[in-house]
């Protein structure tokens, strides 16, 4: 039966017990279905709302004032402009305000009616989010009607009939389809983004649902970045004869994504080249070197985890956005692990001993700290220096 919210409100909520969240409608119009998490970085809503990571999923800010800064076209995180293999929907505590930023576009609202991203507003994140991080990350429909109609009934059974993320692979949907060379730079006030010089390092990065600042950040330590599809196979890398090779960030299930792409990863690393994984790339590098991953209660999502670095003893402020996390208990010799989360004591990172190979969970071209981790990107580097 379709109901009428009494409240006016335009937009709900449904979780899969049966809560119904109420407040106003944002954005896009219509409905989504994902996963609901909460995210408690303070600023870089757009990069968030575009990272790939979070497809599948509806996104909760814990800052309560999202909009200020506005959108632009320089600050869109994924390859392609889909919202569709990005954050499905956004929850705010406030109505998103009005931009004041001499970088601004657009306004956020707007932005998000263009991409298909359904918000909703004037809801106690602080209550979500305490529900999320004591019980876990709930199945949930955001929708959003100019009119307050809604089928609660309906919305409640699609978000509990949905089978969730364990064992899906999204990373088919938010890869590159073709091949291609990325030649920007990272950004610095006032210039905005660098172009490329001449490469140094030939680069091959396996694009599982790459981040656009994770190219830049390659370009900035003289890499030419070749990005190839997340079926690419090991033949196809090895004959374009890398430097070096990144696994990529992405959305998903890494065992599942791993099915085609763990395989190929073995070979890589048996062909002695220079591996670093990010993010989905350092779970299914995990896999790939015998370990196991496993599903966490409601992730990690934010922009200020604190991170150890275990071969330095430097504690690194940095973005996080994963469901997923190797078990470090897993890990098979000779791999050591090399990060650990200081919120929970879980893996964060990884090498493999007497080989140029390490990843890590966190997001190390994202400037939290604001770039305390952009050290892994010279320690690539260096790696490949000694291959040469």
């Amino acid at each position: 039966m379709t109901t009428k919210l009494m409240s006016g409100a335009t937009g709900v909520l449904a979780l899969a017990d049966g809560t119904i969240l109420q407040g106003i409608g944002v954005g896009a119009t219509g409905e989504a279905l994902g996963e609901v998490v909460f995210n408690t970085a303070m600023t870089g809503y757009q990069e968030i709302l575009t990272d790939p990571s979070y497809m599948s999923q509806i996104l909760a800010f814990t800052f309560p004032h999202v909009g200020n800064v506005g959108v632009n076209l320089e600050d869109v995180e994924q390859i392609g402009q889909g919202g569709e293999t990005s954050a499905r929907g956004a929850i705010f505590r406030d109505l998103p305000t009005a931009p004041a930023n001499y970088r601004s576009q657009g306004d956020l609202d707007g932005w998000m009616k263009r991409r298909g991203v359904v918000g909703l507003a004037g809801v106690d994140t602080r209550s979500l989010t305490k529900r999320i991080r004591e019980h876990g990350s709930p199945h949930g429909v955001i929708a959003h009607d100019p009119e307050g109609k809604f089928d609660l009934d309906a919305l409640v059974a699609k978000a509990r009939e949905w089978s969730g993320l364990v064992g899906l692979d999204l990373a088919k949907d938010a890869t590159t389809l073709q091949p291609f060379v990325y030649d920007e730079g990272l950004w610095t006030w006032p210039e905005g983004y660098a172009k490329a010089g001449q490469p140094k390092y030939e680069v091959v990065v396996l694009d599982y649902g790459v981040k656009r600042n994770i190219l830049r950040a390659l370009t900035s330590v003289g890499a030419r970045a070749t990005v190839l599809p997340a079926t690419a196979t090991a033949e196809e890398v090895l004959a374009r004869n890398p430097d070096g090779i990144l696994l990529s960030n992405g959305p998903g299930d890494p065992a599942a994504t791993g099915e085609y792409a763990v395989p190929e990863i073995r070979k890589l690393v048996e062909s002695g080249k220079p591996v670093f994984g990010i993010c989905l790339g350092h779970q299914m590098l995990a896999l790939a070197l015998g370990a196991k991953t496993v599903k966490m209660d409601q992730g990690h999502h934010g922009a200020n985890h604190p991170v150890k670095d275990l071969t330095t003893g430097k504690v690194e402020i940095v973005s996080m956005n994963h469901g997923f996390t190797v078990d470090r208990d897993s890990l098979p010799a000779p791999v050591q692990e090399t990060h650990v989360s200081l919120f929970d004591g879980t893996n964060c990172g990884l090498e493999v001993k007497d080989r140029p190979i390490f990843s890590v969970q966190h997001h190390p071209e994202a400037s939290p700290g604001p770039t305390d981790s952009l050290y892994l990107f010279e320690r690539f580097a260096a790696l490949m220096d000694a291959q040469s």
